[in-house]
């Protein structure tokens, strides 16, 4: 816990107007904490709004408090106003303000304390408080570790419980990721203590399927390539096979993670042409300490994890595939040992 978090604890003894910010195109983890501390914040007494960059899966949509969540690039008019009147606004799953795109401006103009809790690397500066652990395998976690600290744990109810553990649950790949420690199943058991029902939330993220998602997966699995001599697999999406099978924001989680469940592979890309701008979004996955992180903040202007990592390409798909395939030589020996 970075100390200047404990003074928030202050700050937090009496009403506010806060706003809660997660990352663009918001995964589990960032929409999990925000509605874990949107309503921790409520309970306290808090005038408490989250406002998302954008829109984000459906299969996130079923958790406790999302029809409090106001999407920027649609609600605007409603939106800005509450960044302008709030007086601390919580950053949480990202640690610069590139991260939120369009609203960054909006945020950068704000007189309000800002407040980051995250687990990426080398954060930016801009906050006044900054609990910042790389380490975590989830913001999530350092949500409940956040509440703990305010000696608030009793708080955390069944709403708070739903939302800590999908964060910590798909931010660590069900569990198998090495960031996952024996603090964060100490962590998950008092979650399910509390009232997560670890199943249920399980089934509303991983096992609730469409025909065409399917169908985009297989497309996916048929279009997987194989470099044995680097122990890597690469899988691509283009826009026309996006749109063949109705594709839906969400849809391709998780599609990158096939890769590594075949026998000595230590490094899985997945590439998929944008459906409305002209880049290539890439998602990087690994096992062992293969640092995806690494590789896409030097290539590919993106970043996260030593094993999940995120990035984009302004040039075509085969530019692109050309140009990673060039890369891997760099990188033979680290995943060919």
């Amino acid at each position: 816990m970075n100390t200047n978090i404990q003074e928030l604890a202050a700050v937090l003894a009496s009403p506010k107007n806060i706003v809660i910010v997660p990352h663009k195109n918001p995964d589990g983890d960032a929409i999990g904490s925000s509605l874990a501390m949107y309503h921790y914040l409520t309970l306290l007494g808090h005038n408490a709004s989250v406002i998302a960059p954008n829109e984000y899966p459906d299969f996130l949509k079923w958790m406790p408090g999302n029809e409090h969540i106001l999407k920027f690039d649609t609600k605007r008019k409603i939106a800005k106003p509450l960044i302008e009147k709030a007086d601390l606004i919580f950053t949480l799953d990202f640690n610069s303000l590139d991260r939120v795109e369009d609203m960054k401006p909006v945020l950068e103009k704000s007189k309000a304390v800002f407040a980051m809790i995250d687990h990426h690397e080398q954060p930016d500066d801009y906050a006044k408080y900054t609990y910042s652990d790389p380490k975590m395998g989830s913001t999530c976690e350092m949500i409940y570790h956040f509440i703990d600290s305010m000696e608030h744990r009793e708080k955390i109810n069944r709403d708070i419980a739903t939302c800590i553990y999908t964060g910590i649950m798909t931010d660590t790949g069900s569990f198998r990721f090495p960031s996952t420690t024996s603090i964060t199943h100490r962590v998950v058991a008092d979650l399910i203590d509390k009232g997560a029902e670890n199943a249920d939330i399980h089934n509303a993220v991983y096992d609730t399927n469409g025909l065409s998602r399917l169908h985009l997966l297989g497309c996916a699995l048929k279009n997987l390539v194989l470099l044995k001599e680097y122990n890597t697999v690469y899988i691509t999406l283009n826009r026309k096979e996006l749109e063949q099978f109705g594709f839906r924001k969400g849809d391709t989680e998780g599609f990158v993670n096939y890769g590594l469940s075949l026998k000595d592979v230590k490094f899985s890309v997945i590439f998929i042409e944008d459906t409305q701008e002209d880049f290539i979004k890439i998602s990087l996955r690994s096992v062992g300490n293969f640092s995806v992180n690494a590789l896409a903040r030097e290539h590919f202007n993106g970043g996260g994890h030593i094993n999940a990592a995120g990035g984009r390409s302004d040039l075509p798909m085969e530019e692109t595939i050309e140009k990673f395939k060039t890369l891997l030589a760099d990188y033979k020996e680290e995943l060919t040992v």
